[in-house]
């Protein structure tokens, strides 16, 4: 990944937020390194150096600031920028794609060499992989060091360290501190239920929040989510641990403010990770409005309500069977239906309030007599198929190396067609091009006909045609 220098300088002499996390200032006097948005004194600019990533940072030898806290900056989109297999790998990362099998086993899932793969990944984010997993952790860790009360094994195991050993040998040679001294230097004034976790997550600003909340609202699955001014909040299930999560707005902080309630918590950084990418979190909002603003039907739109995200999903599984009974249905009745699976063969728990049931499992559905809670036998059989499929290996949710593979698979059960697989592509793939061509919605939206009419005027808006088909829905 090429920085340009002078664009780096200006954003660090305005504290330019819109550049957090797209990379980091090292200064050679301290050998620290920091945001974009580091509150200490201006350093001269011969004294500093741009780098694109955390890891390489690290790599160069830099210790993170604890001013400025790195580990709190919004992730850098995986398509940004870096090569397909680059993309691939960081997302296999933050789904612990380097626990099984190590270097050699991620990239035999990418279908490269180890060495091709560690060369790719120093060109375009200026260190290995190894590197990378390693900083993602260590900086988890940081973070639930200074904002919760888990004991510092508790911390090592839920940051992805196999012993408090190796875990306080990391700590010290990263922060100069060990992680007491660190927990001390944070001054937490609130205290947690246990099993209660408190986590503040950042986004590069603008983020439209009230149209993010109104597009979950109309989709909340009665009993397992629930949408209301505080926020967002669902159930969860992680390895065989109940629970559920509530994410509401910090606008002070430019961020969102997650609270996380499950018994294990070694399950704690895959979900972050996943309300990140729900939330989409990681988005280059700058870079995305630049691209749009050049059609005229969009640019309207854009100024109007800058900062719409692509909402993301919390199951592949759940939102798939939510697409398919949402095609040529309206959002109301695809709710309604959705919500009577839930209830009617999810696990029921009586935790959080209005949140009582679990969804249910591929195991679950498939063999359940759908048909008698009103679903049309053509729908039934189409979701009966998924769950089948989940079940037997044959189609997989978690850990997609290939998408375009994926989405062939998905589209060989009947039912299930191209405007189906393009809407799971953008919620839960996180993919930023989709395109639900033949949704009705997007053709009357800017007065077409066709899907085809459509797919020519999208072309203009690669590679952000999910972003478009966002404010096209909106308004």
């Amino acid at each position: 990944m090429t920085l340009d220098w002078q664009v780096c300088s200006r954003a660090r002499l305005s504290r330019d937020s819109r550049f957090d996390g797209k990379f980091f200032i090292c200064v050679l006097s301290t050998r620290i390194y920091c945001r974009p948005i580091c509150p200490v004194p201006t350093v001269k600019e011969k004294n500093v150096r741009y780098l694109p990533t955390a890891a390489a940072a690290t790599e160069a030898g830099f210790r993170p600031c604890l001013r400025c806290r790195p580990e709190c900056s919004p992730g850098t989109p995986a398509w940004l920028g870096t090569s397909t297999t680059v993309s691939r790998a960081l997302r296999l990362i933050e789904e612990s794609g380097l626990e099984d099998g190590g270097m050699e086993g991620l990239a035999e899932r990418l279908g490269v060499s180890s060495r091709h793969l560690r060369r790719l990944f120093i060109r375009h984010l200026g260190a290995p992989p190894g590197a990378v997993a390693k900083t993602r952790r260590l900086h988890f860790a940081k973070k639930l060091i200074d904002e919760t009360r888990l004991s510092m094994t508790d911390v090592a195991l839920a940051s992805g360290f196999g012993c408090v050993r190796r875990f306080n040998a990391a700590i010290c040679k990263t922060y100069n501190r060990t992680p007491t001294q660190i927990r001390r230097l944070a001054h937490q004034k609130t205290v947690q239920q246990e099993g209660h976790y408190l986590l503040n997550l950042r986004f590069r600003p603008p983020y439209h929040w009230k149209g993010m909340l109104a597009f979950l609202a109309k989709r909340a699955t009665p009993g397992v989510e629930a949408v209301d001014l505080r926020g967002y909040r669902r159930t969860i299930s992680f390895n065989g641990c109940h629970g559920y999560f509530e994410v509401s707005p910090d606008e002070e902080h430019d961020g969102v403010a997650v609270r996380v309630q499950i018994a294990d918590p070694r399950s704690l950084y895959l979900i972050i990770e996943r309300i990140r990418g729900m939330f989409d979190l990681n988005a280059d909002w700058a870079a995305i409005a630049q691209s749009l603003g050049t059609d005229p039907a969009l640019a309207s739109r854009i100024r109007a309500q800058p900062g719409l995200r692509v909402p993301g999903c919390w199951s592949g599984f759940e939102l798939t069977i939510r697409a398919i009974l949402g095609k040529k249905m309206t959002v109301n009745g695809a709710t309604a239906l959705v919500g009577r699976i839930a209830t009617s063969y999810g696990q029921r728990i009586s935790d959080a309030d209005d949140l009582t049931h679990l969804f249910p499992t591929p195991e679950i559905l498939a063999d359940a007599k759908l048909v008698g809670i009103g679903l049309d036998e053509e729908r039934a059989e189409t979701i009966h198929a998924l769950a089948r499929a989940v079940c037997d290996g044959a189609i997989s949710f978690e850990r997609i190396v290939d998408s375009g593979a994926f989405l062939a698979q998905l589209r060989e059960i009947p039912g299930i067609g191209c405007w189906t697989a393009q809407y799971v592509a953008m919620r839960a793939l996180g993919d930023p091009d989709a395109l639900p061509a033949g949704d009705a919605g997007l053709l009357r939206a800017l007065g077409l006909r066709t899907s085809r009419e459509l797919e020519k005027r999208a072309e203009a808006w690669r590679p952000w045609r999910s972003y478009a088909s966002m404010y096209l829905w909106r308004t």
